[in-house]
């Protein structure tokens, strides 16, 4: 007996894997996120599967119906936006799966993060720049791990991303300035990556508030900070080694300078 946990994509329903989507077919049960993945995906599903929307469930509930169905010798998925492992909250359903006899396979998907990259036209890891990528979220309602606070990790300068954070703005503005961040630092807010109506800010550390409240940008935002993010950084030299003439590698031998 298996449940099947497919990441969606950022909301794109071509974004989903070839994997994912063959599941998503076959599935006889389907059951998604309905304020976050994008209906057009779920129309793929056979004309005969149960489709049910979760948003308004609690964890109990959605599980039971998970094992209802499986036990009855159908096959599920469960569809999540972006990739299930960030903020994911599968290991929840997964423990109690487990505690059902249920099995769990896990489709990947493509995280919002990526696609909010790919919409900035940005490469989030330069050379010589930064090579470290951060992904976390500002401390709301939720807490954070006492070693985990924003204004720890941004002490490493190289590049955030902010998932669920677009309510609290003026929050990590404080914090990135508290690690000593620039207030010109580059920062690109992506609403609803992928979607039809994705909307591209760019921003800096000191606009950022007032641009995103100018944009009216509350939510299903993706907060990428950083020089990486600078517009300009093609035009300075930072070149890695993978394309160096000179750098040799098991598939080529570097010439002189």
């Amino acid at each position: 007996m298996t449940l099947y946990i497919i990441g969606a994509g950022p909301g794109d329903p071509d974004l989903i894997t070839v994997k994912g989507l063959k599941h998503l077919k076959e599935a006889d049960v389907v059951l998604y996120a309905d304020s976050l993945v994008n209906e057009e995906l779920i129309a793929k599903a056979k004309p005969s599967a149960e489709i049910l929307k979760t948003a308004g469930m609690h964890l109990e509930e959605m599980v039971d119906i998970m094992a209802d169905r499986i036990r009855k010798g159908k096959k599920v998925v469960r569809i999540h936006t972006g990739d299930p492992a960030v903020y994911g909250a599968i290991m929840e359903q997964m423990a109690l799966l487990k505690k059902q006899e249920i099995n769990v396979e896990i489709v990947p998907g493509v995280s919002s993060v990526f696609a909010a990259a790919a919409a900035a036209q940005a490469e989030l890891t330069i050379p010589d720049l930064t090579q470290t990528v951060i992904l976390t979220r500002a401390e709301g309602r939720t807490p954070v791990p006492e070693f985990e606070k924003l204004s720890d990790l941004a002490k490493h300068h190289c590049t955030i991303a902010l998932f669920l954070s677009a309510t609290l703005t003026k929050k990590l503005v404080k914090e990135l300035t508290d690690a000593g961040w620039s207030k010109d630092t580059p920062v690109v807010v992506v609403y609803k990556a992928s979607w039809p109506d994705q909307k591209i800010v760019r921003s800096t550390l000191e606009r950022l508030d007032e641009d995103m409240r100018a944009n009216g940008i509350r939510k299903q935002a993706m907060i990428l900070a950083g020089w990486a993010l600078d517009e300009k950084v093609h035009e300075q030299n930072y070149r890695s080694k993978l394309y160096d003439k000179t750098f040799t590698h098991g598939f080529r031998r570097g010439v002189e300078a």
